[in-house]
């Protein structure tokens, strides 16, 4: 059975696409992103929530999600009733090939709690460049996909030996997503693509540092990694993907992992008024650090700005 092919009879833009960023607490985003001093009460979820309708959680990937953790997320966007997040399953799964019940179980706990609130999107399981299409990591895979085939599912591979006609139906006979990634193309990197083998659409933008995407120089923090600006010439194809991606899917997110100095909320911004045609509203504090934000943003609004975010018709 072949993945599903875009439809003529399926009208653009009848589906909701979600989309926000990458976690929500870095240092960097002090006094770029968040209001300093904060408000009493304050929390980032929440601020975020007011101006996107999902966030990939990231803590999930360095260990289990803690179900108070979880429980505490939900209150924290309950304003914004159309939220979802999405998140990535622990990396003892995807990186270090854990799969014990034990480990199962802890997974569970935190990923049920959001998905019994009908809070979660995805569950995404993203997979290092080293991870290549074999009969070995193939089996690995399935028994992955197994274990948490109850969940929305999505795979991010990295490596291209997977863009293949056989990998893709075997996600879409799973009912299982493919993310569609935007990363420095070195070597045998995937390419971009808009493909769709679930009713759940995925896209994640990385950025394109060349310079420091496989660096081992001990003297570049991580954070330089996803340090990237798109410019509206490098977003305009991507929402075309994403609109394209759009007219299958039941749902489709998009996440911008370029997160430090908060450039993916920018680049989020952006996408957000080159897919709906309509200005959006921006945080304040964002406004000083990325002046040309100003050419789409609203009026500050009184009310939070709730979505689904719909592409122009």
């Amino acid at each position: 059975m072949s993945a599903p092919q875009k439809s003529a009879n399926k009208p653009s833009g009848s589906q909701p696409i979600y989309i926000g960023p990458a976690g929500w607490s870095y240092p960097d985003w002090k006094r770029i992103l968040y209001p300093e001093p904060r408000p009493k009460g304050f929390h980032e979820a929440t601020f975020l929530a007011e101006f996107f309708n999902t966030i990939e959680i990231n803590t999930s990937f360095y260990h289990p999600m803690q179900p108070a953790h979880a429980e505490q997320w939900i209150e924290r966007v309950a304003a914004n009733p159309k939220f979802l997040f999405t998140a990535k399953l622990w990396r003892n799964f995807t990186h270090d090939d854990s799969t014990t019940a034990a480990a199962v179980a802890l997974v569970r706990a935190g990923f049920d709690i959001l998905q019994n609130a009908q809070r979660l999107g995805a569950m995404l399981l993203q997979f290092p460049f080293s991870f290549h299409h074999t009969p070995e990591t193939m089996k690995r895979l399935t028994v992955l996909l197994d274990q948490f085939h109850d969940y929305p599912l999505v795979v991010e591979v990295r490596h291209s030996s997977w863009a293949k006609k056989e990998f893709y139906d075997f996600l879409h006979q799973r009912r299982v997503g493919f993310c569609n990634i935007d990363q420095p193309v070195i070597g045998r990197s995937i390419v971009p693509s808009e493909r769709v083998t679930s009713p759940i659409g995925y896209v994640r933008l990385h950025g394109r540092r060349y310079d420091t995407w496989f660096s081992d120089d001990p003297d570049s923090p991580p954070s330089e990694r996803y340090n990237y600006l798109y410019s509206a010439a490098e977003l305009e194809p991507w929402a075309k993907r994403i609109e394209h991606v759009a007219e299958t899917a039941d749902k489709t997110f998009v996440v911008t992992n370029n997160h430090f100095q908060a450039k993916g909320i920018v680049n989020a911004l952006e996408l957000m008024n080159l897919l709906s045609g309509q200005k959006v509203k921006v945080p304040e504090p964002l406004r000083s650090h990325y002046p040309q934000l100003e050419s789409i943003a609203d009026a500050p609004a009184k009310e939070p700005t709730l979505f689904p975010l719909l592409p122009k018709q």
